[in-house]
């Protein structure tokens, strides 16, 4: 599991995200699984790379949660294939780094992953979901924008706009409980218990409809403002995703949200920037060589 969050001010946008991927298993007949788990936990590893600049030097970054594969590739590798196409042939995506839309962007990553996923069997396809939530500048463009790009058991649906440009506001994927708690007031769960215990039962989905708008009217903690500073921006993302990994880690079951905090900021003029990142080998180990060219 994991948990993504996107926070767009009039400065810029910031991703963070944790690094927990949990190997599941389909479960035995008769098991019952909690609520939003998706099969018996096997595993979970804490040094998945869910942030990604999309394309080198270009203020262009996602965020990925839910299926940590499609096939034998990670998210990761194949978000990497993208940004190597996007680099080395962008003609071929129909990608020019000089002028394009965050919304063209969406479409390219939502079409690739969908023709990932038409390589797979039936059964396997059916068992593909996931979400990117991305942020990023058009160009031209003046202010930050933020998109969300879903993947229904193998199908890319049409990329989501989740605020108008001069809109400021916080996003969230993956296992959202906590954040839904603190910053809505309540928690999602809520409206399957006011059905259970309303008289006749009710429809969840028709009680959320009808309630979700009042709760979050009266309920939701105003935590983000036009005006906020990026540094602090990075701070509040980050105390989101360790408040999601401390709630994972004291309840019972295994921790499916952890591992290091992985955090990333995209301004106009500075592009994408990594806060924090870890690296799987030691980087004075590994500095890139120095190409010299003598002119003769």
């Amino acid at each position: 599991m994991s948990i993504a969050v996107l926070i767009g001010v009039h400065d810029g946008v910031v991703l963070a995200a944790d690094s927990a991927s949990t190997l599941t298993f389909p479960a035995p007949p008769g098991f019952v699984l909690p609520p939003g788990q998706q099969g018996v936990v096997g595993n979970v590893y804490d040094n998945a790379n869910k942030i990604f600049n999309l394309v080198k030097g270009q203020p262009i970054g996602c965020i990925t949660f839910g299926s940590g594969n499609i096939g034998n590739a990670s998210i990761g590798t194949l978000i990497k294939d993208l940004r190597k196409k996007l680099t080395d042939t962008p003609q071929e995506m129909a990608f020019n780094a000089e002028q394009y839309t965050m919304e063209g962007v969406a479409k390219i990553l939502a079409e690739f992953l969908g023709k990932e996923c038409e390589k797979l069997e039936r059964s396997a396809k059916l068992n593909t979901n996931l979400g990117l939530l991305l942020g990023g500048y058009s160009k031209p463009g003046d202010l930050g924008e933020s998109w969300s790009v879903e993947i229904q058991k193998g199908v890319p649906q049409p990329p989501k706009k989740l605020r108008p440009d001069h809109e400021v506001g916080l996003s969230w994927g993956g296992a959202t409980e906590v954040l839904q708690r603190m910053v809505m007031g309540f928690s999602p769960q809520l409206f399957q218990v006011l059905a259970a215990v309303t008289q006749p039962p009710q429809n969840p989905a028709v009680l959320a409809s009808q309630l979700g708008p009042v709760l979050a009217a009266q309920l939701q903690a105003p935590l983000v403002f036009a005006p906020m500073p990026i540094q602090d921006v990075i701070d509040l993302a980050r105390f989101f995703v360790h408040s999601a990994i401390m709630y994972s880690r004291f309840l019972p079951g295994p921790n499916i949200v952890g591992g290091p905090i992985e955090v990333a900021a995209i301004t106009k003029h500075e592009n994408f920037k990594w806060i924090s990142r870890k690296h799987y080998y030691d980087q004075p180990l590994n500095k890139e060589p120095i190409h010299v060219v003598i002119d003769k």
